[in-house]
């Protein structure tokens, strides 16, 4: 009786239990009809919807995809098809925006003031060229004062290097007093770095500031070679052993170093130590420092930050160095300077060789431009210190041309102080991208390609056209000087932040930029047409060709002067045929396997391959 009474409720439990799953999945089966059978949302419905899941959390991101709206659905040919309006929705949809914008505006100036409330600089100066790039000024300080106040708490950190460098971005928007500029002297003085001395005694005389005798004297003095090699080492990069034809030999790589703080913080080239950090790299990798000849102890080093666009690293060592070069000079060598090179040529250290500015705006590297200087340099050379008849650092050695030992080049220093801020942060320095290739003209720089998935393509910025400005500021420079000034103007923004970008189209677009791939034109390559992607790696830009006479499917619309394809003879109206392209990532190259019938040589067909460095330095 007993068990036919639990089994009756066990029953019970388990009707209870099948209806209640009965009526769920009802329910649900209801609800999914009722979704099928509803009309399909409008895909700007969804637009608006990412927005208003960002605008409180990531208010830039929410500014940028209220632009790609606009660049999507804004202007002619909108229309509302239900009631043959010219408004409708779309009026409703600007109202929604309008409001999502002004709250994304607020947001950011909220975010700024409780930076500045909590004394997060970086955090405020960030913060503050966004707004800038929308053309909003804040009212509770400006870079400038971010920055100083940034130094002065280094200063009491004890952080010399970081100070130094902040106070003279300080410096640059004007913020700094006569009182500041002794303040900054004197730590020079105590930390025994005459050129940051040397730097900061100039800025008080033209303060009118009152200087005290000894640092004076201190400042005006000049070290000799003698005294800057005392700050110069020896990279050793131990990777173990390489094994060839059966035989092991020891693998290492030599390169050089220079103190830039009395920390123990030294300069060189990232390509010295890449397989310290890189994480393609598989094996063993050790680093040490010498300071002395091939008896001398080697001394531990580790990498803090690194940044490969410019071939650059920041290393740390617990060793002391007597003398410590100066990085806040910002010194532009003129050709015909008489320069010094220190370093340690096949391992040979305390090495000094002398030579002159070849050159200047050599395009070598993806950002920015270099030196080109004829001391003898060598294997071992690299991440060395370049140094004129003043004693100032103006570059630091970064490669040369094996057959041809009189052509050498060195990073500039005032690149070096520009990256030295987000390398001492630690890790890899990161960069902004805007998804860009630009061409110099006579008068600028001309968008030749937009990237794909990029912020510039997102905000559908053509190409074509010139660049008028960037962050509202028209870009100045000599003839071929116009990329590097706008990737200089570019190069201090963390990736994330607003830029405003004017073209020759007469739009001004404020969009979120993001981190710069290693390699920006290989990851353009994967997801675009290889037609497309001539433009920015070969300069061929190529329009349809099939109504020409010799029914070639491309012809060559314009190529870009001191291209590829200007130095493979290549010109405008060139029939053109695309036979093969081959990317290969890893070596960082591209080829293109064409036939052209050129028109300058009687449409004579030709069949070519034409190659391509993948780290072009024409890109934003």
């Amino acid at each position: 009786m007993e068990t036919a009474l639990l089994n009756t409720a066990k029953n019970s439990k388990m009707q209870a239990s099948l209806l209640v799953l009965v009526l769920l999945s009802s329910c649900i089966s209801m609800k999914s009809a009722g979704q099928r059978l509803a009309p399909p949302r409008p895909t700007r419905e969804f637009r608006i919807e990412q927005i208003e899941d960002a605008v409180d959390v990531e208010p830039e991101k929410a500014i940028h995809l209220i632009g790609m709206f606009d660049a999507m659905y804004g202007g002619e040919g909108i229309r509302d098809e239900a009631d043959g309006d010219s408004g409708g929705r779309w009026r409703a949809a600007e109202g929604r925006l309008a409001a999502l914008w002004d709250r994304a505006v607020q947001n950011l100036t909220e975010r700024q003031v409780a930076a500045v409330a909590e004394k997060r600089w970086d955090d405020a100066t960030s913060l503050e060229r966004s707004l800038s790039a929308l053309g909003i000024s804040v009212e509770n300080g400006t870079n400038g004062t971010y920055l100083l106040a940034e130094a002065k708490e280094y200063l009491d950190d004890g952080n010399d290097l970081a100070a130094f460098l902040t106070a003279v971005r300080a410096e640059q928007y004007g913020a700094l007093e006569a009182a500041d500029a002794v303040l900054f002297l004197e730590r020079a003085v105590t930390a025994r770095q005459r050129r940051t001395a040397a730097h900061f005694l100039n800025l008080a005389g033209s303060l009118h500031a009152v200087v005290p005798e000894n640092l004076r004297a201190y400042a005006e003095g000049r070290d000799s070679p003698a005294d800057m090699i005392k700050g110069v080492a020896t990279v050793i990069v131990d990777r173990g052993i390489k094994v060839e034809r059966g035989r092991g030999f020891n693998d290492r790589v030599l390169g050089s170093a220079f103190f830039v703080d009395a920390s123990g913080l030294l300069v060189t080239n990232y390509h010295v130590i890449a397989s310290e950090v890189d994480p393609t790299y598989e094996g063993y990798s050790r680093m040490y420092i010498r300071m002395g000849d091939a008896t001398s102890p080697r001394i531990p080093a580790k990498v803090v930050g690194w940044d490969k666009t410019l071939d650059l690293a920041l290393i740390k060592t617990e060793y002391k160095s007597s003398f410590v070069f100066s990085v806040v000079d910002r010194i532009s060598p003129n050709v015909g300077d008489t320069i010094l090179a220190i370093g340690s040529p096949v391992g040979l250290e305390k090495t000094v060789t002398m030579g002159i500015v070849s050159a200047t705006g050599r395009r070598l590297l993806q950002i920015g431009d270099v030196i080109q200087v004829d001391a003898a340099v060598n294997h071992g050379n690299s991440g060395g210190p370049v140094i004129d008849m003043e004693g100032r650092l103006v570059g630091i050695v970064f490669a040369g041309i094996e057959q041809f030992p009189g052509l050498n080049f060195a990073v500039p220093a005032e690149r070096l102080a520009a990256a030295l801020p987000a390398m001492i942060r630690g890790g890899k320095a990161k960069r902004p991208w805007l998804g860009l290739t630009l061409a110099e003209t006579s008068t600028g720089a001309e968008i030749l390609y937009v990237a794909p998935l990029t912020p510039a393509a997102e905000l559908h910025v053509p190409d074509g056209v010139p660049v008028k400005s960037l962050n509202r500021l028209a870009v100045t420079a000599e003839r071929g000087g116009f990329i590097t000034a706008l990737q200089d103007s570019l190069f201090q923004n963390r990736p994330g932040e607003l830029v405003a970008l004017e073209t020759g189209d007469g739009r001004l677009r404020v969009m979120q930029s993001v981190e710069r791939p290693a390699l920006p034109l290989a990851e353009a390559a994967k997801v675009d047409s290889r037609e497309r992607i001539t433009a920015p790696l070969f300069g061929i830009v190529l329009e349809d060709g099939m109504s020409g006479s010799f029914r070639a499917p491309f012809l060559i619309k314009k190529v870009v002067r001191g291209s590829v394809a200007d130095e493979a003879g290549l010109s405008a109206q060139d029939p053109l045929l695309i036979r093969g392209f081959k990317l290969n990532e890893k070596e960082g190259y591209v080829l293109l396997d064409i036939s052209v019938k050129k028109r300058l040589s009687g449409y004579f067909e030709t069949n070519m391959q034409l190659p391509a460095a993948l780290d072009s330095p024409d890109t934003l």
